[in-house]
Parts: C-alpha cells; structure tokens; sequence
C-alpha cells in the first residue's frame, strides 16, 4: 500500500478488493484518499477459494498497512477487529473467522472462541513440523450448512483442541467435515497410514492438510500424485505478521 499523487483508491489487484476497500475507509482518514491516491497491490501465493485462510491473510496485511501508514501504534486488537470487521460486512464469513484471522497473524497455534473473540491459547508449533497440503483440482465445496448436525461432534474437537491435543482435533474435524461434505476420506486416511501425526479438511475444504515430519513428506507426496492437483509444502509458521517498509 503506497500513497500517490492524486485522490481515491487504486486496486492493481482483483484479490479482496471488496474486503480491502471497506478496511481502508474505515481505516484511513477522508483527508488522505482525498489528497492522495492509494494505491493497493496484492501480492499472495495462497490459492483463493481452497479454504486456506486468503481472505483473513489479505484482510490482515491491509489492516496493518493502513495502521502503519496513518502512522498508528500497530496494536494487535485493533488491526485483527478492523480485519474481522470488513470481512463480516462484505458477507465472506458468519462469525467473522476469528480464528483464521489469529492463527494468520500470530502464526503458531491459537485455540479461540469465535463468538466471544476470544483467544484462549497461543503457542509456537514444533520446529520441526511440516504441512503438506493437497489442492484437488475439483474445488467444489460441500453444502455448509450440514456441518451443524455435527455442532456436538466439532464441540467435543474444540474441547481436544483446548487441552492442546491438537492432533486428536484435526483428526476428528476431517472425519466430521468429510462425512458432513459426503467427501472421499481415503486420501486422509492414507496420509496417517503413511506417517502423517494428523490430518484434515482444511477450512471448509477442498484443500486437504497433513501434519508431518521430513522424513515422512516423500510418502505423502505419493499418495497425492494418484489424484489430479497441486501438491504444495511448507513448514510450520510461527512468525507474526509484520510490516516492510520500502524506500525509494
């Protein structure tokens, strides 16, 4: 986000703009779009619409770009509610993904209450943890609204999650969300007998994550390559969001 002569807001993206725009004017003062162009540019390598948390990444980054550049103090509450705020009025989420929005900023593992934006616990992931994520090239999503017959079955996995059982959750979460979705858990499965700790839908789905260590990623990675898509691999993230400021 950089301030250029002229007024209003330039997008030279299409990602969030939606989001995006209603961050900014809640976020920066009429006089700056009024005397200055801001322009906005996003730049992400998380595929959109694969349940891997881009709106709350982008939501986030615009966030703290406008804080820094009003010259703000870059207070974690203020820049996640300003997030979650924009990203419930544009109608991309029910309870406005207080967790996505944490776990995107923090970095680590955080357990939350959505409701009452509430974070209960924060802590950094083991060192030596990778994700291995599969994103089928199917991207259809189940129907939503079946995961509230399971509200009792995700509640037993919260209540795992908040007893730092994380793996116990995941485990449950992908065996929910498959069933709820009327999904294909063979690919789930397999990781775990291939030497995944957990495994799961993430988010709503389709993209499907796995929790291992390196010496188990090369077995995963086959199981992955028996369907069509794009196998992606990253290590455990425990760096907070934070803010670059170029010169020149």
């Amino acid at each position: 986000m950089e301030l250029q002569k002229g007024n209003g807001i330039l997008f030279r993206s299409e990602a969030g703009s939606l989001v995006l725009r209603n961050i900014i004017d809640r976020s920066l003062p009429n006089e700056i779009t009024k005397n200055n162009l801001v322009v906005v540019t996003v730049d992400s390598q998380i595929p959109v619409g694969m349940g891997l948390k881009s709106s709350s990444a982008v939501s986030n980054a615009a966030a703290l770009a406008c804080a820094a550049l009003v010259g703000n103090n870059l207070d974690d509450e203020i820049i996640l509610n300003s997030a979650i705020r924009a990203s419930l009025e544009a109608g991309i989420t029910i309870t406005g993904a207080y967790d996505d929005s944490t776990a995107c900023y923090f970095g680590g593992i955080v357990v939350t209450n959505n409701y009452e934006r509430e974070l209960i616990l924060r802590e950094q992931a083991p060192s030596d943890l990778y994700v291995v994520v599969f994103l089928p090239n199917n991207n259809r999503r189940g129907n939503i609204r079946n995961l509230y017959l399971f509200s009792d079955l995700f509640m037993d996995a919260f209540n795992l999650a908040k007893t730092r059982q994380y793996w116990k959750a995941m485990k449950l979460n992908g065996l929910i969300t498959t069933s709820a979705f009327s999904g294909d858990y063979l690919p789930i499965l397999t990781s775990l007998q291939r030497g995944a700790l957990s495994a799961s839908i993430s988010g709503n789905g389709p993209s499907i994550a796995s929790i291992t260590y390196k010496e188990h990623i090369g077995d995963i990675l086959k199981i992955y390559d028996k369907y069509a898509g794009v196998t992606l691999v990253s290590k455990a993230n425990n760096n907070k969001a934070s803010l670059e400021v170029l010169v020149g």
